[in-house]
């Protein structure tokens, strides 16, 4: 799988990367690197898969999406203006002290966030007690739940992980963006995560391994849901940090940025174009 070479980005995953980097330069700070890697598998989520109201975000039978990767929040927000959640503009106060849009992502201040995220290994447990509950309201929503490989370090993760497979929730979906890298180095050399597929099927899970820029193979990973009836799922998805700016791409330097120099943001903009 990380040998596969992705499908070229497409003009709707440029876009959403270009509302990132404008947020991120606006600010003068952001986590880029962690936020790029998120692009695809959010926004085949929120295009196509999960059922919700922008106009509505409370709506009770709503399917919830938890980034437990809090730090990733600026494709979490793309993604939300995006669909209408909040305006556009909006991404223009990223980080500033009057904004709703904060570095991590914040439960009743943001329309359409589910859960305050960024204290790493908490979105899992979250996700699970929700899916619980709409379980015994007998509700057919489903709760999808975000987390980064160097978070799945984590042992809170496996501890929900295993108390999600007792209870056969086949409506929790655990999305794991497998960048390969976390802060400050290969999650191969900081702490070995393979053989990640067999670790998710040993605590009850039905895992998938797809890559998580192919927009295609994303749609038909999530179009399997359940991957089997009575397991929560799993899909482990290999992405590349800071995909589409090269000098980002695979560079724990680029995990979060303050202050782009002038040849990093010239670097950006012939990445992605004006924003």
């Amino acid at each position: 799988m990380s040998d596969r070479i992705s499908p070229p980005l497409d003009e709707r995953s440029l876009h959403l990367r270009r509302l990132v980097a404008g947020a991120m330069v606006r600010a003068g700070r952001g986590h880029l690197g962690p936020a790029m890697s998120l692009i695809e598998i959010l926004r085949v989520l929120y295009d196509d898969v999960m059922r919700v109201r922008p106009g509505e975000p409370g709506w009770a039978e709503r399917d919830r999406c938890i980034l437990s990767k809090g730090h990733g929040c600026l494709a979490l927000y793309a993604i939300l203006a995006d669909h209408g959640f909040f305006p556009v503009e909006t991404l223009d106060s990223f980080c500033r002290h009057d904004s709703i849009l904060g570095g991590h992502p914040e439960y009743g201040m943001v329309p359409g966030v589910e859960a305050s995220t960024g204290s790493l290994g908490h979105g899992l447990s979250i996700g699970l007690g929700v899916a619980l509950a709409l379980r015994m309201r007998k509700s057919a929503a489903r709760v999808f739940v975000v987390m980064g490989d160097g978070e799945i370090n984590e042992g809170s993760v496996w501890e929900a992980a295993l108390s999600a497979g007792k209870h056969g929730l086949d409506n929790l979906v655990a999305i794991v963006d497998y960048n390969h890298f976390q802060s400050y180095g290969p999650t191969a050399v900081v702490q070995d995560l393979e053989p990640l597929a067999d670790k998710w099927r040993a605590f009850g899970f039905e895992p998938l391994e797809v890559d998580g820029h192919d927009v295609a193979a994303l749609r038909d990973g999530f179009g399997r849901l359940p991957l089997k009836a009575g397991r929560p799922s799993v899909l482990i998805c290999h992405t590349v940090k800071g995909k589409g700016v090269p000098p980002a791409e695979n560079n724990a330097d680029w995990h979060h940025k303050n202050k782009l120099k002038d040849a990093e943001l010239e670097a950006v903009r012939a990445a992605l174009g004006d924003f």
